[in-house]
């Protein structure tokens, strides 16, 4: 094998000129570094991570969190002033929405779990600024927020998948009452559905003396259970029946193996590592042994997982031959697996990363492709969050080039290196996690090693880069990890996050493994999850033909902001008209000018959620003949929960401490009032056949929907995708999904209150207005389709308002004013500050065993100066064993920093 080393062209650092230094010029290999740092400049990526004071919650609770909010190295951001925090159920309708003001790059708030608005189970956490929003949500801060309920009353499903005989499996169903006690001897109807809304399978059962239920999935493939959806109603008698919807994905991704050749392909004759990975049926890696065959039987590798189901072996393919691998799983069954198709012609890249100081790289190709492309050049690119650190050009002189790049010359993180033909063609890509152990130096250190309950601790922070004490912004949570254990490789963390998830598509199983463990195999762990994963940030495909993003979201960078348009009353708009702002409860007055549109905007707001704002356009000539609109803001709709496989399938059991705690804590605090019913009555309920424009649609609906479902959404328009079966949005219109590849699709025409709206003006429906929703895929005998160019009817009814009689003055006051517009407008979320009991040792006051808190301290507001020095004080609660407290944060440059340190309290 001969090597050379790479005629470096390009090498360290693209200025924000895009000056390059190199020992000889080619023009393509320009232009492609060029426009990539033109593109980062356009395009800069931000990342959002959220600490939270605790890895999960009961209701009750307050989830308290402090968003960092960086770019470029991980600086603190410049370009966003706002970051938005919202969370959703296990039904991808949002349920919280915070807009938090950023400042330095960090902001904090908090989430009230309030026991009546979050039902037990899984929930979907989602950090993000504006900018953020024009790009893939899979890059937002994503997290799965398991929140038990001990404290409302009501029945708890949970969900597991049984292999049954054939290969099917069934689904089991477990329902327990607040408590833990089971919902025996119950009736239950269940349905399966597919993607479409389509029903697959039907059918009735009861509930054991153990609330279980066994439901086949038998009348299912493989595929309808990928995207199918199980709903079942639980009938508990006088009390209302309990719907409940859970996906079957779990149930159709049966044991899998996934290989992945270094660089994307296997070549013919070229000898590649091969990554691969192996997955149970619920989705999480497991342990595999095997070998690799070539068609003849003989046996050409060996294979073994090493960590989580993954791991790596190498492969010379041969001419004529195809391979196998013959798997045994941990369980002692067995399976056959192809490996990937083998190109003919080629070449590979091959990255090697276990030099502590260089980064190896061998490019090979094979005979055939050598004939054909000798002499030709070719192009290596490595990049980091968008920004060229390493270009390089050679010539195919010889069958296989190998060089080494100092290390030094990259960042922490996830590092990029893709192969480039001369014409820009991406041939083949790597990516490689490049660890300097540079993180900032960040040290908690407590006044004592044991303390007593309720007694005074002290935690000294330091903090410092390499050996200098550094200035930094960071925030501290402590727990009492007796009540609140929990796995610390499973955890996200300031580093697991902004270094390697934030970069990386798909779901990533325990991610701060890799930054605990400093061994070599973690090392080794991490480069094989590096082959296995998916980096698309950048694609320089796109870049080179100038395929750029639509962006038509701009960053906040003025803070809150409210603009429209003010029209005469013919829809005109009124150039240079004169508008005036004002928000009552800050006692806030401001004035602008409409430019030569009509439109206007006023900047630099600052005022809480839901504000009254009032916009007066009376300062203008014939103003009674003005009208002043508001534009809406775009809001971000659910998206699926990428960390899914991250869900807690019975809380009841995997939180029994935490929920008892939280139970007692409940019960100290609250005093039950006795409530007397003294009479019932049976209400007519709401339907489709109240109103006379739906006269002739069928009876029943295909589906239909009770307005609780709805009670915590901000407005329909983002909640009603997320829960109606078989539905999707395009244009601004619903359709069935079934029909959206048709390009002659028409919309489902939808009705509120018996009259047809357009999809938008759900924006002004709130979800706690809404008593029904009814889906009909057919207008029945109404000729409701014919008439409105329609496929399908959804019609909304709102809940009813009591009436009551007012005077003509009054009417007259509530009537709209066209040139007066009173709007409640999403301002920032108030800023709630952490209780810290103090105790007085001397003074012991209340009843001991009464502070049963789980979090016990946290401050998002921990400030080094340049001395790197500061410290916190807080006072234990009553509870006994191990305390945890964690700090995380970065400094003004960019150096991320987390520390760990426990104490005991006896």
């Amino acid at each position: 094998m001969s090597s050379k080393k790479l005629l470096l062209l390009l090498l360290l650092f693209i200025s924000s000129t895009y000056s390059v230094f190199a020992q000889r010029d080619t023009i393509g290999l320009k232009t492609i570094v060029t426009k990539a740092a033109q593109y980062i400049n356009a395009y800069p990526i931000e990342k959002v991570y959220l600490h939270l004071d605790k890895p999960y919650y009961t209701a009750g609770d307050t989830i308290w969190f402090k968003a960092y909010v960086t770019i470029d190295k991980h600086q603190p951001t410049v370009l966003s002033n706002i970051v938005y925090v919202d969370i959703a159920n296990n039904q991808d309708s949002i349920v919280n929405l915070l807009k938090l003001p950023v400042i330095n790059g960090v902001a904090n708030g908090s989430i009230i779990l309030q026991p009546n608005q979050y039902k037990q189970g899984n929930y979907h956490l989602r950090a993000y600024t504006k900018w953020m929003q024009n790009f893939d949500a899979d890059y937002f801060y994503n997290k799965n927020i398991a929140i038990g309920n001990a404290i409302q009353d009501g029945v708890n499903a949970s969900i597991s998948f049984n292999p049954a005989s054939a290969g099917k499996s069934n689904a089991v169903i477990t329902y327990k009452q607040t408590g833990g006690a089971a919902v025996a001897n119950k009736k239950i109807s269940w349905t399966i559905y597919n993607p479409n809304g389509d029903e697959i399978a039907k059918g009735k059962s009861n509930t054991d003396a153990n609330g279980m239920v066994n439901i086949s999935l038998a009348d299912a493939t493989s595929s309808q259970l990928q995207k199918g959806m199980l709903t079942t109603i639980l009938d508990l008698g006088e009390r209302k029946q309990k719907l409940d919807r859970f996906p079957l994905k779990a149930a159709a991704e049966q044991r899998d193996v996934q290989f992945f050749p270094e660089g994307g392909e296997l070549t013919l004759g070229i000898r590649s590592r091969v990554a691969f990975k192996a997955i149970g049926a619920d989705g999480m890696g497991i342990d595999i042994k095997g070998t690799v065959v070539d068609n003849t039987g003989a046996v050409v590798a060996d294979l073994k997982s090493q960590h989580l189901g993954m791991g790596v072996f190498a492969i010379q393919p041969e001419d004529g031959k195809t391979y196998k691998a013959n798997i045994t799983f941990a369980n002692g069954t067995s399976g056959t697996y192809d490996l990937p198709r083998i190109r003919p012609a080629g070449i590979a890249l091959g990255v090697y990363n276990n030099d502590p100081d260089n980064l190896n790289i061998k490019l090979s190709a094979n005979e055939s492709y050598f004939k054909v492309n000798q002499g030709k050049s070719y192009y290596i690119i490595a990049q980091n969050g968008g920004a060229v650190y390493f270009a390089a050009q050679t010539t195919l002189d010889n069958l296989t080039y190998s060089a080494g790049i100092p290390k030094s010359k990259f960042p922490t993180g996830i590092l990029q290196l893709t192969l480039l033909s001369e014409r820009g063609v991406p041939l083949a890509e790597r990516i490689v996690f490049i660890q300097h152990n540079d993180m900032l130096n960040i040290a908690l250190t407590p006044d004592k090693k044991v303390y007593t309950t309720r007694q005074k601790v002290k935690l000294s922070v330091s903090a410092k880069n390499k050996t200098l004490p550094v200035a930094g912004n960071f925030s501290v949570a402590v727990i009492d990890e007796t009540k609140v254990p929990s796995d610390e490789n499973d955890e996200t963390t300031i580093l697991s996050h902004l270094l390697l998830t934030s970069d990386i598509k798909g779901y990533i199983e325990k991610p701060n493994y890799y930054f605990l463990s400093k061994n070599t195999t973690a090392v080794d762990d991490l480069d094989i999850l590096m082959l296995t994963q998916g980096y698309r940030r950048i694609s320089y495909r796109n870049i080179i033909l100038d395929r750029l993003p639509q962006t038509p979201l701009m960053p906040e960078q003025e803070g809150l902001q409210i603009t429209g348009m003010l029209r005469n009353n013919t829809g005109m708009p009124i150039s240079k008209g004169n508008l005036r702002l004002q928000i009552p409860s800050k006692n806030f007055y401001a004035e602008t000018v409409t430019d030569m549109v009509g439109n206007f905007k006023f900047s630099k707001l600052s005022f809480p959620d839901s504000a009254e704002i009032v916009l007066n356009a009376r300062g203008n000539v014939n103003s009674k003949n003005l009208v002043v609109s508001v534009n809406g803001e775009p809001y971000q709709p659910a998206t699926p929960n990428i960390n899914a496989l991250d869900k807690v399938s019975n809380i009841d059991s995997a939180f029994k401490d935490l929920l008892a705690n939280s139970k007692r804590q409940y019960d100290n605090t609250h005093t039950l009032k006795e409530v007397v019913i003294k009479s019932t009555s049976l209400a007519k309920k709401p339907s489709h056949s109240d109103y006379s424009a739906l006269t002739g649609l069928p009876m029943m609906a295909d589906q239909q929907i009770k307005g609780e479902i709805f009670k915590d959404c901000p407005n329909l328009y983002t909640c009603i995708i997320g829960t109606l079966l078989g539905v999707t949005s395009e244009d601004n219109n619903l359709y069935f999904s079934k029909n959206i590849s048709n390009p002659n699709r028409l919309p489902i025409q939808i009705f509120l209150n018996g009259k047809p709206i357009d999809y938008s003006f759900l924006n002004s429906i709130a979800g706690r207005d809404v008593e029904t929703i009814e889906v009909f895929k057919t207008d029945g005998l109404s000729s409701i389709n014919k008439n409105y160019q329609s496929d399908g009817i959804i019609s909304i009814i709102t809940k009813k308002v009591e009436g009551q009689k007012i005077t003509l003055a009054q009417l007259q006051d509530m009537l709209p004013k066209g040139n007066i517009l009173n709007f409640n407008a999403i301002g920032y979320a108030k800023t709630r500050e952490f209780y810290s009991p103090k105790y007085d040792a001397l003074k012991q006051g209340g009843s001991f065993g009464g502070d049963l808190r789980s979090t016990i301290y946290w401050n998002p507001k921990v400030k080094t100066d340049k001395t790197g020095l500061t410290s916190v004080e807080f006072f234990n609660a009553d509870g006994r064993g191990t305390y945890r407290a964690t700090i995380e944060g970065f400094d003004t440059e960019g150096n991320l920093g987390r520390y760990v340190v426990r104490y005991t309290v006896k």
